[in-house]
């Protein structure tokens, strides 16, 4: 095998492995998401109670992305996502136990469970950017396109579960064993984490002096942008449904559906992405998509009926789809920095995701949840005026990699 051959089979193996990362940890957390009524019902929760349990994986997740990036940077990205693949298996499995002991057993699963999903999800994003450095060619967005499928089958297989009367303790062990086992195997695929034809430096050309990542202007600027396209995704999630039957009297089946277009937007997006990326750029086709998810809002707020919302819909997931995944690529231009830099941005980012439905839920509290959507259409806005730092930095050029 030459060399040539040789690397190309590297990558492709990468892509497989990272692939598998995304799929599975949406795959999981999906899996726990599907079973989260039975949770509420067997332990006896109020809708405030049960939100308190859920801000405890929000916590864990809170605690770990700050970290992820030195962990990465120390460890590497297989080896991170191996073991908080296996502490994942660990911590399902403290929560599928703990739902029939009580609450607290539940509690400590769940922060353990945010803890390793958020570090997973750093240490997978920092190999897909390597991977997509490696291609040459945008590739980010179909990694998260594969959470995306992840999700949709965990749904299925719960449903089918739920159907044949399954418990939420068998369901969740087998998952947690699927994970623990499964994914350190596949992820022996990813390829190393520092760029083997680095860009060497002129000589006699001054180094740069490194500072921490949370203090890098284009760091916090990127991580900004994130947080914007995070807000709308969080948005879209958590509300989309709710907004059609609370705004426009939809029945809820009809609310349900909404919800399901709009990741289905998404998810077509984030697939479709890629060609569109290496054609017109980041920033062009950025801004591009901030104003569609903006006239997407618009009309989904402002619609004389249901099917003309639901168009919105369609066009505010479409809008929303790669602006947390090409933040990612965007921050991880340079390898030697790439660990430290994706930690902050996800850090930023997962703020908006947690905290963004809440702020929509109170602004609904004191005009309709309707009205309170215009956000969106505020932080769109804003992704306009910040989507020139995602520009790409020129460091190691590398020649893009044929896969046939």
């Amino acid at each position: 095998m030459n060399p040539e051959s040789a690397e190309t089979a590297e990558i492709r193996g990468g892509v497989r492995a990272t692939y598998a990362a995304f799929i599975a940890t949406g795959f999981v957390f999906a899996s726990w998401a599907s079973r989260i009524p039975d949770v509420k019902e067997k332990l006896g929760l109020s809708p405030g109670r049960l939100g308190l349990l859920l801000l405890c994986l929000a916590f864990g997740s809170l605690i770990a992305l700050p970290l992820a990036g030195a962990i990465v940077t120390r460890f590497g990205s297989r080896r991170t996502v191996a073991t908080l693949a296996v502490m994942d298996g660990l911590s399902m499995a403290l929560v599928a136990v703990g739902y029939q002991i009580g609450v607290p057993v539940v509690a400590l699963g769940l922060i353990c469970f945010g803890f390793a999903q958020g570090g997973w999800d750093v240490a997978m994003n920092v190999q897909g950017a390597i991977v997509e450095r490696r291609l040459g060619r945008a590739i980010m967005p179909r990694f998260h396109a594969g959470f995306s499928f992840g999700t949709v089958a965990a749904a299925l297989v719960s449903a089918v579960l739920v159907g044949l009367g399954v418990s939420v303790t068998a369901h969740l062990l087998l998952v947690a064993g699927l994970v623990a086992a499964g994914v350190p195997f596949a992820v022996r695929g990813f390829v190393a984490d520092v760029d083997p034809a680095p860009e060497e430096p002129e000589p006699g050309a001054p180094s740069a002096p490194v500072r921490p990542a949370w203090f890098e202007p284009r760091t916090l600027l990127i991580g900004l942008f994130v947080l914007t396209f995070a807000f709308a995704e969080g948005s879209g999630n958590d509300w989309a449904g709710v907004a059609l039957i609370d705004g426009y009297g939809a029945p809820a089946p009809v609310g349900t559906l909404g919800f399901a277009v709009f990741l289905s937007a998404m998810t077509t997006g984030r697939w479709f992405g890629p060609h569109l990326l290496d054609k017109y750029g980041r920033p062009v086709l950025l801004r591009t998509l901030a104003v569609t998810a903006t006239v997407g809002v618009l009309i989904f707020v402002y619609a004389p009926n249901i099917p003309l919302a639901c168009v919105g819909t369609v066009l505010w997931g479409l809008g929303t789809s790669l602006g947390f995944p090409v933040g990612m690529s965007a921050a991880a231009d340079e390898p030697a920095r790439a660990a430290a830099r994706v930690s902050v941005i996800a850090s930023i980012g997962y703020c908006a995701f947690l905290g963004g439905p809440p702020l929509v839920g109170l602004l609904g509290d004191t005009f309709s949840v309707l009205s309170a959507l215009l956000a969106v259409a505020v932080a769109m806005f804003v992704a306009v005026l910040l989507a020139p730092a995602t520009k790409e930095l020129k460091v190691a050029a590398r020649q893009p990699v044929v896969m046939e």
